[in-house]
């Protein structure tokens, strides 16, 4: 079940969740170095994220499910946020270089078609990164945060997940190992808790972090033709777009 839009944005408005963006977008940035002429998309509640990339990138823009509603993005210049089907992602075939998704995964109704669509429109070279809450996490067993909702993986899930859907995973990472309440001393001591975390229970993070290449070689068996919608692009004007808003 995916969250409200508006719930995700309330909850990056909290001091723990700046804390959270700070700390997952220093693991993005890391991988993520330079995307100079590239096309940086985000799926399902990436815009905490991906705007560090706005002057940067070459492309960018935010895909949020229909399910969960969309709000304007950003608030000055052209809108890149449009409300999409997860299943059917309005882009041509091999045209994203870098793909970020988050509050994603572990809310989609329909998790192997969304990962076709995924590989559909990325480029030969292009790069999925994923952040998906960790089952074996304090952060997946309170509902207080975006990532206590849905269904949290393994990293063998996601493991099988992927080459299933034709990625191959290249690097992985836990994250988020301060405690998901809002205490001012459990977020002054954010940073420490991840330095001591990821080195002695890592397997504790409360969100996995996987990136993952496309592969080109599989059999692929029958061609699905995608049914791109391109006219069907729904842009976020004047504030949050209904979740049962439908584009014809």
């Amino acid at each position: 079940m995916h969250l409200d839009v508006t719930d995700l944005r309330d909850f990056y408005a909290t001091p723990l969740g700046q804390i959270v963006r700070r700390l997952l977008l220093h693991r993005l940035r890391a991988r993520w170095r330079n995307v100079e002429g590239e096309t940086v998309i985000g799926l399902g509640f990436a815009t905490p994220y991906i705007a560090a990339f706005r002057g940067e990138a070459l492309r960018l823009g935010a895909l949020m499910p229909m399910q969960q509603g969309a709000l304007v993005w950003p608030h000055d210049g052209p809108r890149q946020a449009v409300l999409v089907e997860e299943d059917e992602l309005p882009l041509p075939d091999n045209t994203v270089d870098k793909m970020l998704a988050i509050h994603c995964l572990e809310t989609a109704e329909r998790v192997e078609p969304m990962l076709r669509e995924i590989w559909r429109v990325l480029a030969p070279q292009g790069r999925l990164m994923m952040v998906v809450p960790n089952r074996s996490s304090v952060w997946a067993r309170f509902d207080t945060t975006p990532f206590g909702h849905g269904r949290p993986y393994s990293r063998g899930q996601l493991e099988r997940l992927l080459r299933d859907a034709m990625f191959t995973p290249t690097d992985w990472a836990t994250a988020l190992y301060v405690p998901p309440f809002e205490r001012k001393v459990l977020i002054r001591s954010a940073t420490a808790f991840e330095r001591m975390g990821s080195r002695i229970s890592p397997r504790l993070g409360g969100v996995i972090i996987v990136e993952a290449r496309k592969e080109l070689l599989a059999p692929i068996g029958a061609r699905v033709r995608s049914r791109a919608r391109l006219g069907g692009l729904v842009p976020a004007h004047g504030g949050r777009l209904s979740r049962n808003r439908r584009t014809k």
